[in-house]
């Protein structure tokens, strides 16, 4: 009985009472028709028994319903504020309003987490001028690196990016679109990179000379250099743009990381994420179209907001007013814009190898899958919903549209970018992380465990404002 809700258990503890309350009025009925001894009185003795019968189911329904409403979701809800709190970046006040009818139990956990939000900003405000200074220093450091005049892209000893700069990511977009966690061959060729390291480690080397060519057929030449703990290396390669700017992207807990082919049994953080949206010509998938698309990448937990996918589609007809009134993308817009098999394709090759994460996420799934042709590439990635994931967090009764779950979540969607493809991607994929620490603290780590838990919730599933 434990992995069930409280609010199905409770509905199954008052069945339990209606149905044990109907089999005792029956009982009695019967032994009362048994001892006055009179075969009369059986019609008397069966309205007695019917009326009372559904009498007691009756009140035992209604008496449900008000727990249900004023006791069970309220607790349900109350929880789910606890978990935010707790496991999440939100600091507003826990809405008391929603357990109005629980006595004292709202009011002192709201003051429990008024004297522990004060404590932990306290404790914020300490970190924070301890870390402004190694924040300065790390801006220090990105500045001198980033006028060294190479492009450098550092990767684990399985291949995986951990690391690039501005003039590696330009280096790279030439090839595939640039993704932090992705794979070197992806955009360099395998055969010959791996021989390069395979002689020296043959010979004891750690720095070499490289001419290696690209999936476009260009040949980049450089250095490549080993990490003497491991495997991982560097490649520092002739930039296209010397004097281009060259932020860094990184993230060197990726060299962590294990590779697992199987996600179900990968830790949620350990999974790359797509999250997109799209913004069409309507709201049927039969028969309506894209107009526009939109994805972030989330690579070990965090946003790459760097990494961006954004693109406007030629629907190949005119896109209806009230759309436009919705989403803000006319007819000029995308006059000499894509059309969708070209669009898909591109995105396609963005959401390679990842999870994909959309909002009410058969809509926009159904546009991708419809009329692809045969040759065309083909979208067979798992994929998860945030709706569902809301209603594993907040329970089925909440309301999961994109605006009430970033008002729970304290994500701020500006009001330009909503309705907007990569405006909602960017806000989903907030959702996203946000999401992540509060399942963990569920016990649900892996991707298996939550598309488990998931499944509890498909029935909630709604084409919503998405």
């Amino acid at each position: 009985m434990t992995h069930l809700s409280l609010r199905l258990r409770i509905f199954l503890f008052f069945c339990l009472i209606g149905f044990g309350g109907l089999a005792v009025v029956l009982g009695a009925v019967w032994l009362g028709y048994r001892q006055l001894g009179d075969p009369s009185a059986m019609s008397a003795f069966a309205t007695v028994a019917i009326v009372s019968g559904f009498g007691f189911l009756a009140l035992a329904t209604f008496v449900w319903r008000l727990f249900d409403e004023n006791v069970s979701k309220p607790i349900e809800h109350l929880a789910a504020q606890f978990r935010v709190r707790a496991n999440a970046d939100v600091v507003a006040e826990i809405d008391a309003r929603t357990a109005q009818y629980l006595g004292d139990l709202a009011p002192a956990a709201s003051a429990i987490q008024q004297k522990l939000g004060q404590a932990s900003k306290a404790t914020a405000e300490t970190v924070a001028q301890k870390t402004a200074r190694l924040e300065y220093q790390r801006a220090q450091l990105l500045r001198i690196l980033s006028d060294i005049p190479v492009a450098v892209i550092v990767a684990t000893r399985d291949h995986q990016i951990v690391l690039y700069d501005g003039q590696a990511a330009e280096l790279m977009e030439r090839e595939a679109p640039v993704r932090l966690n992705g794979s070197v061959f992806d955009y360099l060729e395998k055969p010959s990179l791996l021989e390069t390291l395979s002689q020296m480690k043959a010979d004891g080397a750690i720095r070499r000379e490289i001419a290696i060519k690209g999936h476009c057929g260009a040949i980049y030449s450089g250095h490549i250099r080993l990490f003497e703990a491991d495997e991982s290396y560097t490649l520092m390669l002739e930039p296209l743009a010397p004097h281009a700017e060259r932020p860094l992207v990184y993230d060197f807990d990726l060299f962590e990381k294990t590779q697992s082919t199987d996600p179900n049994d990968t830790a949620m953080r350990d999974l790359t994420f797509v999250v997109f949206d799209s913004e069409t010509t309507g709201l049927d998938p039969a028969k309506d179209d894209v107009v526009q698309l939109g994805a972030v990448r989330v690579v070990n937990g965090k946003i790459v907001a760097t990494e961006r996918f954004e693109t406007l589609v030629n629907p190949g007809r005119p896109i209806p007013p009230g759309s436009t009134k919705v989403h803000h993308v006319d007819d000029a817009m995308v006059a000499d814009a894509p059309a969708f098999p070209q669009a898909r394709a591109a995105f396609h090759r963005f959401a390679q190898g990842a999870v994909i994460v959309a909002h009410n996420a058969p809509f926009d799934m159904a546009f991708l899958h419809r009329d692809a042709a045969k040759d065309a590439p083909r979208f067979d990635n798992p994929v998860l919903d945030t709706v569902h994931l809301s209603a594993v967090v907040f329970g089925g009764s909440s309301e999961h549209t994109l605006d009430a779950i970033c008002d729970r979540l304290s994500v701020e969607i500006p009001p330009e970018l909503r309705h907007t493809a990569l405006g909602d991607a960017m806000a989903t994929a907030q959702v996203l992380v946000a999401l992540m620490p509060i399942l963990e603290a569920r016990g649900l780590r892996s991707f298996g465990e939550v598309r488990e838990e998931v499944k509890k919730h498909v029935r909630i599933l709604k084409i919503q404002d998405s």
